[in-house]
């Protein structure tokens, strides 16, 4: 039960003090300081790809939203720390959400982008098996693709790669056209503009506490420019990240058996020093918990490897450069030509994973009211990847979600 202290606080206002100037691409969006509470439709807890989806998707429904940010940016956590890939949808289960989000996004992605003006490079990838016991787990791989409607894969014999890459040493390779990257900052700042442009605010360094259920709504507690104050909200949309576990288990009304457990895995990222031999991405056979030692590339074509999958029990993003060890045995096995001393440290990235390891792969999962019995509240659980790629299709999938149940 809310206490009635609480209820008394909802009458009060919210106000808003902007800093700034109004978002284009080179200047700064708008800043909303909190100052006190009224009724908001809607709220977006964390500022990473996914809740500023979600919210550029409610303020185009025409919602008033608030995306709430505990840091001082938008996007420092995951969503800053990925390999920035635009997946095609290869990997996941049929039928599961990560492949039927994944395939969706990606088509609204390359859209977004080009109506936007957001960079990438549709440069495609090469899965590639090493050794001959890998075709299998390679023909596995096409074949679940297909099923997930991902039908432009092309097998590839060990010539017919290495005509593409000289330097690869494979003895079987899959072709993925549709595979790219992006420049995930600047589609960050694309998706905050066009949230703005459509009324939605964001305030940063606001951190939220506690999320309680009221016959009025959702309050939230909101520590915010040295104070702590209270937010209503008809809606909220949890994508706090690795946080969004903890944030929900503040919430009394939902029973602690519906909550996953949280799991963190690290990868990490090392840099190759001088020019890529490569063109394409490079992505052994995947490995559990992870999709293996790959290649990727930046939009200026450096290459960069990892992440691998390191299970930590709290979050630290140190890159230690002893773990290059098994880097250059790794990716030795399909780039023989990988010189001594060549890797850099570089970042590391944390899966907000709700599955451990040695278990079987968890599908994101967007929990409502259905599953934890309070309305309003929208938890996003385990958006890992291919969460960037899916992002538009998540914050669609919320967006028509909530609306079912108004």
């Amino acid at each position: 039960m809310q206490s009635s202290a609480a209820v008394a606080q909802l009458d009060r206002v919210l106000g808003y003090e902007p800093r700034g100037r109004g978002f284009d691409s080179c200047q700064p969006h708008h800043i909303y300081i909190l100052r006190m509470t009224h009724q908001v439709q809607v709220v977006v807890i964390g500022a990473g790809v996914v809740g500023l989806a979600c919210a550029r998707a409610f303020a185009r429904a025409g919602h008033e939203v608030i995306i709430l940010e505990k840091n001082n940016g938008f996007g420092q956590e995951t969503s800053s720390r990925n390999s920035e890939v635009i997946h095609a949808g290869i990997y996941y289960p049929a039928g599961s959400r990560k492949a039927q989000l994944c395939v969706q996004g990606r088509h609204q992605l390359y859209g977004f982008c080009q109506e936007f003006g957001v960079e990438f490079n549709r440069c495609g990838k090469l899965i590639v098996a090493t050794t001959d016991d890998q075709i299998l787990d390679l023909k596995k791989i096409q074949a679940r693709a297909l099923a997930n409607g991902v039908d432009d894969l092309v097998w590839l014999s060990a010539s017919q790669a290495q005509a593409m890459e000289p330097q690869l040493q494979c003895v079987a390779a899959l072709l993925s056209p549709s595979t790219g990257i992006i420049d995930s900052h600047g589609l960050m700042l694309a998706l905050l503009g066009d949230a703005e442009r459509h009324g939605a605010h964001l305030a940063l360094n606001s951190a939220v506490r506690t999320v309680q259920f009221t016959p009025k709504g959702l309050l939230l507690t909101v520590a915010s420019g040295g104070q702590e104050e209270p937010l209503l909200a008809q809606t909220v949309v949890n994508a706090a990240g690795h946080q969004a576990i903890v944030l929900a288990g503040t919430c009394l009304s939902i029973p602690r058996d519906k909550l996953p457990t949280a799991y963190l895995a690290k990868g990490n990222y090392f840099s190759l020093a001088g020019r890529s031999p490569f063109s394409r991405l490079i992505y052994p056979v995947p490995e559990p918990g992870g999709l293996g030692v790959h290649l990727t590339l930046d939009l200026g074509m450096q290459a960069r490897f990892g992440p691998d999958v390191e299970w930590i029990d709290k979050e630290d993003y140190v890159v230690e450069p002893q773990r290059a060890e098994v880097f250059y045995g790794a990716i030795r096995r399909y780039w023989p030509g990988l010189q001594d001393h060549s890797l850099m440290p570089a970042y590391a990235g944390i899966r907000p994973k709700i599955s451990p390891a040695h278990g079987p792969e968890a599908d994101f999962f967007i929990q409502t009211s259905q599953q934890h019995g309070v309305a309003g509240l929208v938890n996003l659980f385990g958006i890992e990847s291919p969460g960037l790629t899916a992002s538009l299709a998540i914050a669609d999938a919320v967006v028509q979600g909530v609306a079912q149940h108004e």
